[in-house]
């Protein structure tokens, strides 16, 4: 596959700019395959898994096309968690930062509808959201969508997962369907998708970029085996030895989370926990120390993990197994970002052998052992 320049995309110079200086010179496959078509106005449907740039796929085409001096809402962007809505919102922002009197603005469960209300007041083309809190807003008439003329659903299975079915088809239903572009990404493609996909797009066009492997070819796999009661010991030697200056150390529960962050501050490591049992102020504090680096080691549930997209993690620890096998490949896939090594381990006790096993069938590689003495 050929690679295509953002220059060669024939996108506003204002758009290119911003590009140029978030440092990105050649698209992504699914940023050149879908720039161009989202562009044209038809309804898509992009396959695509997360971290392969799918937010510049709809992002740069939704700057194309809305009108900076209508006030009005002309865009809403759907995400499944807050985190997400933030990250999406964050590069869009980022996009637009030549583009004059575009405003773009996330609205999310956990933070105060009347603050939001009061910035929705101000006038935002651009709104991604949670599902929730977006009705919420549609029912307080808060967000009017009669501007409104494309509508992207964001990672769509994982918001099927977590249960917004009905909430999205109510948001459906109060966009004007005349001239609406509705463009729907998702790395799979259960039935409900497509159940959406037949009754709100039309004459959609799919495109579909799936990595070859489900591993990634430049972060190094490993595994110790580790009995249940050394974990905590054969992570602090790691550390040690490694000394990185960002890891994530994933568990499988809240429980382990809050005890092994407990336990890593009580030694002396810049740890802290991450799970959707906090508070959502100290899930962002926890976030933002971890960015500026004030934090070196996040201790993550898969859930909380969605959607962290930070530069610099350098080391992932599989603390505890995943319980499938795309909770794998996201974990490991938070590190070996933009060409970097990554280094990743798990931690199979005798009793996990199995998942080992399984994991190795799928991803089609068998992961090498290492002694902690190595």
């Amino acid at each position: 596959m050929e690679t295509v320049r953002f220059d060669e995309l024939d996108l506003y110079p204002q758009v290119l700019r911003a590009i140029k200086e978030m440092g990105f010179e050649e698209a992504t496959p699914i940023q050149s395959q879908a720039i161009p078509v989202v562009m044209s106005g038809v309804d898509v449907i992009g396959q695509a898994q997360t971290g392969t740039g799918k937010t510049a796929s709809f992002g740069i085409p939704v700057l194309h096309k809305v009108d900076p001096n209508n006030k009005k809402t002309q865009v809403i962007i759907l995400s499944p968690t807050r985190e997400l809505a933030i990250q999406v919102s964050e590069e869009i922002r980022k996009l637009s930062k030549y583009m004059h009197g575009v405003k773009i603005l996330p609205v999310y469960g956990g933070q105060d509808i009347n603050r939001q209300i009061k910035a929705l007041k101000g006038g935002a083309q651009i709104i991604i959201g949670t599902p929730g809190r977006v009705m919420d807003h549609l029912r307080r008439k808060t967000i009017r969508c009669e501007a409104v003329n494309t509508i992207v659903l964001d990672e769509a299975d994982e918001m099927l997962n977590m249960g917004f079915r009905e909430d999205i088809e109510t948001i459906l239903e109060y966009i004007p369907e005349e001239g609406r572009q509705t463009v729907l990404f998702s790395a799979t493609m259960p039935k409900p998708i497509l159940d959406i996909t037949k009754k709100y797009q039309h004459d959609a066009v799919t495109i579909k970029v799936v990595k070859k492997e489900l591993t990634v070819p430049s972060i190094e796999q490993y595994y110790y085996d580790v009995k249940r009661k050394d974990k905590t010991e054969v992570l602090t030697r790691l550390l040690d030895y490694y000394n990185p200056k960002l890891s994530l150390v994933f568990c499988n529960t809240k429980k382990m989370v809050d005890e092994l962050s407990e336990e890593l501050k009580s030694r002396g490591y810049m740890a802290e926990g991450l799970h959707g049992d906090m508070k959502q102020a100290q899930r962002d504090r926890v976030m933002k120390a971890f960015r500026s680096g004030r934090v070196e080691i996040l201790i993550a549930t898969d859930v909380a993990a969605r959607g962290i997209d930070v530069d610099g993690v350098t080391h992932v620890f599989n603390y505890e197994l995943p319980q499938d096998i795309e909770s794998y490949v996201h974990r490991i896939g938070r590190t070996g970002r933009a060409g970097k090594d990554g280094y990743t381990c798990m931690f199979v006790d005798p009793k996990n052998a199995r998942t080992l096993e399984q994991i190795e069938s799928d991803i089609k590689y068998q992961i090498p052992r290492r002694n902690i003495e190595d």
